[in-house]
């Protein structure tokens, strides 16, 4: 026990042995703590928790059952205790997972439960899959994006006479399976951001989120009003709708591109990626205000105004307190890949659901990147480079799952739905949003060390729109009908007639959004994003050998990552 005092005194002190396990605590608990504060900080704050973790105190033969049990407690979680802990999270996991997809299905009780679903729904989705992989190969070919493919081949199947395939999508396991989709790009999204240059451009990420959506939902309400003979309410509502970028369009392509290396040196991917999300909270959040406000006049305006920082904060604290688990389970020295799959896959889904089934959908997207950023940094700092084995997982996934999403966005766009009238005058508002929102991106990048050729990237980069019009567009039609279904005789049934064509319009015009950015936004910032970005040419190249010999001393604990750099 002697030596157990002595430990705990010297709490800054070296390492007491060699033990593989005792060295991944420690650097794990030294570097996360190092990342956001100063060095000096980050060690008082360490002296300060030395008694609870437990690389500062080693083992011994004299300790006592109450000395065993003390250690096996010790902060962070580690041997049986850590197992434990890893399972429980599993088990809890994939139960969340299942209440929020399914419902009462995963709840205790035994009352029959009637579930509808569409006859051939398995039959389309395997055709989707197939034939939309395969026109993004044909369209690859002529160097164009593939989800450019993928869409087209999704519209196809839902527009042509005579092919019934997607037709017999079930449309609750279409926005199931676009969620899942969602949740593997935004966590590889995550895992990809690079937390050195995020903090340096963080100013730059809160004005490319706020600012060309604010612009964009305000050029689009006038011009709506004018030209549509929108209310204004109506107006602001559509120009949210349209004003929300889409990561399910703009992520893959920057991933490709900073997989290439380009802009990878000044940061580029990671903030537009980071901006995106920031994105879509803020149009997501503004829509569902303004939609409450029309739709239900007893709703508390003050609650629904603080509703979008509400759920902005919720996604931040969720995504970085899954994160941080994440960097601790399961426990090292030698972390179960495949666990840290389940974990990781689990939460994001978890979060993305979640927040839908809680009302706060708007924190989900955030949440999932914010989660994959803080286990990739915990990752990085635990011996994990940006290519670790996670991420490798995920992109395998991501070979089924992208013409998965972008063949079941293409289905949701019905051309028959496209009223001519609405569709000339909607092209028109569209453009003008557009314009200002490609001036106000190129401005907002401003004040960096951005050059006029990656400013204007961005700005391409900031056009795309797809997901979120999907998801939100049919909102306010959907309450319109259902307030007209539900009208009593008091009712002023020509006003709610008139929400039932309003919303038609803007549903009208989210498809148009749809058809017209998401493909020339794919093919702008792929085609553009070579030609205006300034490629990270590698100074070393790592032979097959010596990136194998890293990885099993990484995996066998022997060395940190900071010793295989030297």
């Amino acid at each position: 026990m002697e030596s157990n005092s002595e430990a705990q005194e010297g709490t800054s002190s070296e390492l007491r042995n060699n033990d593989p396990e005792t060295s991944f605590s420690k650097s794990t608990s030294a570097d996360l703590m190092d990342s956001s504060v100063g060095r000096s900080a980050s060690q008082r704050l360490l002296d300060r928790c030395a008694p609870i973790l437990h690389e500062h105190h080693t083992p011994s033969a004299e300790w006592g059952l109450m000395d065993r049990v003390r250690y096996s407690v010790m902060c962070p979680p580690h041997g049986i205790l850590g197992n434990l802990l890893t399972w429980t999270l599993i088990i809890l996991t994939v139960w969340g997972v299942a209440v929020s997809m399914l419902g009462r299905v995963a709840l205790p009780g035994y009352v029959p439960i009637n579930i509808v679903i569409e006859g051939g729904t398995v039959f389309s989705l395997i055709v989707l899959v197939v034939v939309a992989y395969i026109g993004g190969w044909l369209v690859s070919l002529v160097k164009l994006p593939p989800l450019l493919g993928m869409l087209l081949v999704g519209i196809v199947l839902k527009n042509v006479p005579y092919i019934d395939v997607g037709r017999g999508l079930d449309p609750n396991w279409s926005a199931a399976l676009r969620s899942a989709a969602l949740t593997v790009i935004l966590l590889r999204a995550g895992l990809g951001l690079d937390p050195v240059a995020l903090k340096q451009l963080s100013a730059m990420v809160f004005r490319l989120a706020f600012s060309p959506c604010l612009a964009e939902t305000l050029v689009v309400a006038v011009a709506s009003n004018l030209l549509l003979g929108f209310p204004w309410i109506w107006g602001f509502m559509l120009g949210f709708v349209l004003a929300a970028v889409s990561p399910a369009v703009v992520v893959p392509c920057l991933l490709s591109l900073q997989e290439q290396g380009y802009g990878v040196e000044k940061g580029i991917p990671t903030l537009v990626i980071a901006a995106a999300s920031v994105d879509d909270v803020l149009a997501i959040s503004a829509f569902t205000i303004i939609l409450g406000i029309t739709f239900n006049e007893t709703n508390d305006i003050a609650m629904l105004i603080l509703q979008g920082p509400l759920e902005a904060v919720i996604g931040i604290v969720w995504g970085v307190g899954w994160g941080l688990l994440m960097v601790f389970l399961p426990p090292g020295p030698r972390p179960s890949v495949l666990l840290r799959v389940l974990l990781l896959l689990g939460g994001g889904l978890f979060a993305l659901f979640g927040s839908k089934m809680a009302g706060v959908s708007g924190s989900g997207a955030l949440a999932v990147l914010g989660m994959g950023f803080v286990a990739g940094m915990g990752w990085r700092r635990q011996g994990w480079g940006d290519d670790n084995p996670v991420s490798r997982i995920l992109a395998q996934m991501w070979i089924v799952f992208q013409p998965l999403l972008f063949g079941l966005i293409g289905t949701e766009i019905k051309v028959s739905e496209l009223d001519s009238e609405t569709v000339g005058l909607g092209v028109v508002v569209l453009v003008c949003g557009l314009a200002v929102r490609f001036v106000v991106s190129y401005s907002a990048v401003f004040g960096g060390d951005l050059t006029h050729r990656e400013r204007l990237f961005v700005a391409l980069a900031w056009l795309p729109k797809a997901t979120v019009q999907a998801a939100v567009g049919p909102l306010a039609l959907d309450l319109a009908n259902q307030a007209l279904k539900n009208a009593g005789e008091d009712d002023d049934i020509s006003a709610l007639e008139r929400k039932v064509e309003l919303g038609q319009k803007v549903l009208t015009i989210a498809v148009l959004v749809i058809l017209i950015t998401a493909p020339v936004g794919a093919v702008a910032v792929m085609t553009m994003g070579p030609r205006l970005l300034k490629k990270k040419e590698r100074e070393e190249e790592e032979t097959d050998e010596e990136k194998l010999k890293r990885e099993e001393m990484l995996e066998s604990g022997v060395v940190n990552q900071s010793e295989v750099g030297e």
